[in-house]
């Protein structure tokens, strides 16, 4: 028995601390901080912190991560607060020192020794802050993305002070105490945590998986038992309790829109309230999501957890033989030992493969896997770059010009027309009258089959949504055509401003026919296609 029962979690208290020391570590007597105009220590840490940060609200929303965007948030902080002498080329280096040295370490492992006083040793701890995949920017341009690993989660959270098996229910006692009290506002950024907190719980368990896939002898009873107990302290929070605030909210949302529509108009702290409301119940939807996915996981986690120690196990029944002594060297001496190989060969291939219907899978929709006409990494020529670069740029616009002429005339149509909407064959039809072709509408085939497919995916768009997403938005401009950001640019056109574009296939089972319209290399084509209605809220 311990003379001092209080140093019992010592280690576990000891890998917090080790995760502030690396970082102190890394970042300190590094001289690169100097030519930035970050000389003291506190300004140093702060700037560690707010990338952390940043990474952290990147992570959570499943947004890429790059060391561009990185760039571009020190770049904005700087000239908001900062007020450095550094240019934006100076900013996204300074990003990329803070990921790759202060907190990837120049990509060597990190670790910090613990004293076990229960051991009466030293506990080696790991301690990791950042981990990257490769991902895919517009289909085709391959890009490192960070985002937090659980050590940069616990480093960040841990500075609420509040025990982890205490954080999701002491942020659902607050969140029901805002609603009861009817404040709203602050009951989205309580709702926000605990859809946080749920995400970071179901990372933590595909996390464990992917360790014990690797090796499950690397991946320790404690470490399985203590994913275990927050899965239980999780799952406690019980679906019918969120369901109960859900219809709650619901009801809420009822009572302030039939008061809108039948007794009075709403004022404007109480249409803050509706639309707070409505955040806060597709904030309760996606934590109900969550929670069920959580749970899913937690019996998956079990199940390979006892597969693979199972399959270890196995191992040990398994005989092992050299093939350089048992078969190689035997046939160096007897060759005519070849003519008898298929012996030797056939139980390697006698075992017939499991298979499993997966009823998840087999639901899904399927697409087509089309192979990459470019390549993973970008060539660029050796002579007339820059000229060729240009070229392709200046190409490149006309295109995006050609996207934005088509759906205008789109968008001009349904709002200058009474009923506020507009289809396909009314736009062929007033096409015809005026006998100018269809160029307006269709510049060539390739961008309206586009367009189209993109509004018709769509359905339904939001642009007030889209609007307040874009404000808190950082990240890179995509070079290709994007629907939503520019049907935000067009709108901004129109006064009053347009709310929603709803896009609707029109079951009539009428083919809409657009003769000698031209395609992308100049020949005049025939194209046949659905009648859609477009629609806008003003």
């Amino acid at each position: 028995m311990m003379q001092y029962e209080f140093l019992k979690q010592f280690p576990k208290r000891m890998k917090h601390v080790g995760r502030y020391l690396q970082i102190f570590a890394n970042s300190s007597q590094k001289t690169i901080w100097k030519q930035f105009g970050f000389v003291k220590l506190d300004e140093q840490v702060n700037v560690i912190f707010a990338v952390m940060l940043y990474i952290m609200e990147q992570s959570l929303r499943e947004n890429h991560c790059t060391i561009d965007d990185i760039g571009v948030y020190l770049d904005n902080l700087n000239m908001g607060y900062f007020e450095k002498d550094m240019s934006y080329t100076d900013c996204r280096s300074l990003g990329d020192f803070i990921i790759n040295i202060v907190l990837s370490n120049e990509g060597k492992a990190m670790y910090f020794d613990g004293f076990d006083f229960e051991q009466r040793a030293y506990q080696v701890m790991n301690v990791s802050y950042v981990a990257n995949r490769i991902v895919y920017v517009d289909s085709d341009v391959r890009r490192t993305s960070y985002y937090l690993t659980e050590d940069g989660y616990n480093l960040l959270l841990s500075t609420l002070e509040i025990e982890s098996n205490l954080k999701l229910t002491i942020h659902e006692m607050i969140f029901k105490m805002h609603l009861e009290k009817q404040s709203y506002d602050k009951a989205v950024d309580e709702i926000k945590n605990i859809f946080n907190l749920l995400r970071i719980q179901l990372q933590k368990i595909e996390e464990a998986m992917g360790r014990i896939r690797r090796n499950a002898l690397n991946y320790s009873v404690a470490e399985y038992e203590a994913v275990l107990e927050e899965n239980l302290d999780t799952l406690s929070q019980t679906k019918q309790k969120f369901q109960s605030y859900k219809e709650l909210v619901k009801s809420r949302e009822r009572e302030l829109e039939e008061m809108n529509l039948n007794v009075r108009k709403l004022e404007e702290e109480e249409e803050e309230k509706l639309r707070n409301l409505g955040v806060i119940e597709a904030y309760l939807t996606r934590a109900i999501d969550e929670h069920q996915k959580i749970l899913g996981s937690h019996f998956d986690l079990k199940a390979l957890y006892t597969k693979e120690l199972e399959q270890l196990s196995q191992m040990s029944f398994i005989r092992r033989f050299s093939l350089r002594n048992e078969l190689y060297e035997k046939l160096m001496d007897y060759p005519a030992g070849l003519e008898r190989m298929e012996i030797f060969l056939r139980p390697l291939f006698g075992n017939t493969p499991e298979k499993i219907y997966h009823l998840k899978k087999a639901a899904e929709l399927q697409r087509p896997i089309r192979k990459r006409e470019k390549e993973e990494v970008e060539e660029r020529m050796e002579f007339g770059d820059e000229d060729w670069m240009q070229e392709e740029e200046r190409r490149r616009q006309e295109k995006l010009v050609l996207y934005r002429d088509s759906l205008a005339y789109l968008l001009r149509e349904a709002v200058q027309s009474e009923a506020g909407e507009v289809s396909l064959e009314e736009l062929k039809m007033r096409l015809e009258q005026t006998g100018s072709g269809f160029t307006p509408m269709i510049p060539n085939v390739q961008i309206f089959k586009e367009i189209m497919v993109e509004l018709i995916k769509s359905k339904e768009i939001n642009l007030e949504q889209l609007r307040e997403e874009q404000k808190g938005y950082v990240g890179e401009t995509s070079a290709g055509f994007q629907l939503n950001g520019m049907l935000l640019s067009l709108t901004e056109e129109f006064r009053p401003s347009i709310k929603k574009i709803e896009i609707y296939r029109i079951e009539d089972g009428k083919v809409i026919l657009f003769e000698k319209v031209l395609d992308e290399t100049g020949r005049g084509r025939s194209v046949g296609c659905s009648n859609v209605l477009i629609r806008v809220s003003r």
